[in-house]
């Protein structure tokens, strides 16, 4: 495909965006909208239904809703129990919606085989995302997101502000999707020009493709896209993503993006059929001048597949592209700095590195094959999966610890390199035959790009690459229970560990002051007053060292909470820490089951097991929160375990909330009472129940460990 072909697709269709006086009509839940028509404005409530707050069916129609608030739910402080659709398209040609502003939805807008889809100007922020379970210091695997099958539909599990399946041509400009979980989700959806929209702060994906090609995504802010990080303790993502394309998602062309500071930047995945079969792949994508830089894991990650990157800046990422199994791939003319790695590919074929800056990584460019690989792929029993033939020419190498990490890999030539104040320019293991990279001490021309391989930015395109805001690294990454942090209102946020006692707490947020408006269980403060910026120290009373609350009052800028809440400048906002963790002290059996027969299951067959059983181990914890793919002690079998915690917890009268998260299955008691039984094996998953207790009360959690990872969790709350 020739870029300069791809521009002529960026045209509008006039006719769905002629100005035309469009007649009012009043707003009434489940309406369905069969010409043009303005909505009164006002705020509607329409909570969830059987169908859709608003559907618009047939062709040529143009919905505004300028000054319409759609709200799902009143309440805004739980939005993972957001549910419905507030706008449903059901088919239709050349179809406009405008204007609307929607919260409180598990989709704001869906769209199905719809040609010619334009939304604009939509504020799609604060619909549905469900609430985090990894914390400052630990991570749960309940967090994890698998997008990997979409054939039916399975991504609205995850809700989004824009849906659409099997749309063909049209325009996405100027919406607005913060504070959810998606913002653009599309499948088999192709020809579409997505621009100049804010798909931010998201917990999940800003922008999706599945089976989705030839679209063109420009000029859009798509930052902070994120879960599963916490600076300093662990960085995994979570499979979140700036853009995640899938499956099959090929000839799209991505330019002047912004996508920093999300789990990647780019997720690119062939697809399981690519898996499977070794056929096609999500090729022949364009990404030219995007930035992807301080992703906790991957600037890009592109796997199985030809693609071409071009004029992209990557910082402070763990590998600024992660490349395995890529082929007859371009990587022309990037800005690499700061990453652990620039670019690692593992079994890679004819890929061209050319014309890059790698300034401070610490690795430049790594090279490998893996002589093993697993045994349930389709990819390598159906393709060359050898490391080899790479072109590397004109890059220019500087404050590297290792410019080349090569790994059983051939053919690797070039010249015209510069390497500046790098330690070490190779370090090769294994068979590296016909390694020939050159390097010079000057280079007198750059590697020019050639035009087909850029892409003019769009007249009107904003200028989403470059904001201060994207400047500062991963450690402006805060993601709490509800997604990641915006710095829009207040907060307050550990300086290391949570669990410190003294604790040191940062005040975030706009510019303003604070004061303490109360304390509950504090002995010391190192100040009452301050201005955002500024850190805190709390030193518990003694004896409450896991139950004390700080409350703080902020003035300052304009607010904008975590639930979508506006309150002007100037006026007081409360915020503030609580830590409620009652002290427990845990004792731990495992006890191994036998190998063949069916794991015990109802109660009396649990009890039985735990007293002829093999105990393993024993282990004593401060807290019941452990998760791990190797037990951390060896006589810790692997699979087939039953898991006993016991203690006994002082609690003052007051109903309380147990939470277990647990991967296989789990069962709580108290006092000899069943309060919770999830025995049903499966992976990692939450469980509520809310008890009234007071006094010294006896716990006994049971855990059912099957095979695969291991995770048991309890939390104690007050049930508010």
């Amino acid at each position: 495909m020739r870029l300069s072909l791809a521009l002529s697709g960026l045209s509008l269709l006039a006719g769905p965006l002629a100005a035309q006086a469009l007649p009012r009509i009043p707003f009434r839940p489940g309406m369905v909208v069969t010409r043009s028509a303005a909505v009164v404005p006002g705020v509607y409530v329409a909570p969830r239904g059987d169908s859709a707050a608003i559907t618009v069916r047939g062709d040529g129609i143009v919905l505004d809703l300028t000054g319409v608030e759609l709200v799902g739910r009143i309440d805004r402080t739980r939005p993972d129990s957001f549910a419905g659709v507030a706008v449903a398209i059901d088919g239709g040609r050349h179809v406009t919606v405008r204007g609307a502003r929607i919260r409180g939805y598990k989709t704001a807008i869906l769209a199905r085989g719809t040609s010619g889809l334009f939304l604009f100007d939509n504020d799609l922020s604060h619909n549905w995302r469900p609430r985090l379970y990894s914390g400052v210091e630990h991570e749960s695997l309940v967090d994890w997101l698998t997008y990997h099958r979409n054939e039916n539909d399975e991504w609205l599990r995850y809700g989004a502000g824009i849906y659409l399946a099997g749309v063909t041509g049209g325009e996405i400009r100027g919406n607005t999707v913060r504070q959810g979980m998606n913002g653009l989700l599309l499948t088999r959806s192709t020809a579409l020009k997505i621009w100049n929209n804010d798909f931010s702060y998201n917990s999940g994906l800003g922008i999706g493709l599945y089976r989705s090609s030839r679209d063109t995504i420009v000029h859009n802010s798509v930052d902070w896209n994120v879960r599963g990080y916490s600076h300093g303790f662990f960085n995994r993502g979570q499979d979140s993503a700036a853009l995640l394309m899938y499956e099959q998602s090929s000839h799209n062309v991505v330019a002047h993006n912004s996508m920093t500071h999300s789990g990647d930047g780019l997720f690119l995945w062939a697809g399981q059929h690519t898996m499977d079969t070794g056929e096609g792949g999500a090729n022949d994508n364009l990404f030219y001048a995007n930035d992807f830089s301080f992703a906790p894991t991957n600037g890009i990650e592109a796997t199985f597949s030809r693609n071409r990157f071009v004029a992209n800046r990557v910082h402070g990422a763990w590998h600024g592209v992660w490349g395995g199994y890529s082929w007859e791939s371009l990587i022309i003319g990037n800005d690499f700095a700061g990453n652990v790695e620039a670019i690692a590919i593992e079994h890679g074929q004819r890929n061209v590195i050319a014309g890059n800056r790698f300034a401070g990584d610490t690795t430049a460019v790594r090279l490998w094959w893996n002589r093993i690989e697993p045994s349930d792929w389709g990819y390598p029993k159906h393709r060359d999966t050898r490391s080899y033939d790479y072109r590397v020419t004109q890059n220019r190498f500087s404050g590297n610890r290792v410019a080349f990490r090569v790994h059983d890999t051939q053919s690797v030539s070039g010249s015209g390199n510069v390497a500046e104040g790098v330690d070490t320019l190779l370090v090769a293991r294994g068979d590296t035959a016909g390694w020939g990279v050159g390097f010079g001490s000057v280079r007198t021309t750059e590697a020019a790009i050639p035009d087909s391989l850029t892409f003019p930015a769009v007249p009107g395109g904003r200028n989403a690459v470059g904001a201060a805001e994207i400047r500062r690294g991963r450690e402006a990454i805060i993601v709490d229970e509800w997604g990641p942090y915006d710095w829009r209102s207040p907060k307050l946020w550990p300086a290391g560990r949570s669990d410190a006692t003294p604790l040191r707490l940062r005040v975030l947020g706009p510019r303003g002051r604070w004061r303490v408006t109360r304390r509950e269980g504090i002995a010391r403060l190192s100040a009452r007053s301050g201005a955002v910026g500024d850190t805190i120290t709390v030193t518990p009373a003694a004896g409450r060292e896991h139950d004390f609350a700080l409350s703080l009052e902020y003035r300052g800028a304009e607010v904008v909470s975590p639930f979508g809440v506006r309150i002007p400048g100037g006026r007081a906002v409360p915020f503030g820490w609580t830590r409620f963790e009652p002290a427990t002290g845990w004792k731990l059996r495992f006890v191994a089951l036998d190998s063949v027969a069916p794991p015990p299951a109802d109660t009396a067959a649990v009890r039985a097991a735990f007293t002829a059983g093999r105990v393993a181990a024993t282990l004593d914890t401060a807290g019941l929160d452990l998760m791990w793919s190797r037990p951390p002690v060896t006589s810790i079998p692997r699979a087939r375990m039953l898991t006993e915690a016991t203690t006994t917890v002082r609690l003052s009268p007051g109903r309380y909330r147990f939470r277990t998260i647990a991967d296989d299955a789990v069962r709580v008691w108290v006092d000899r009472r069943l309060v919770l039984d999830d025995w049903t094996p499966g992976e990692s998953r939450v469980k509520e129940v809310a008890v009234p207790l007071g006094g010294i009360h006896a716990l006994r959690v049971e855990h059912l460990q099957v095979d695969g990872w291991y995770e048991l969790r309890l939390d104690i709350d007050r049930d508010r």
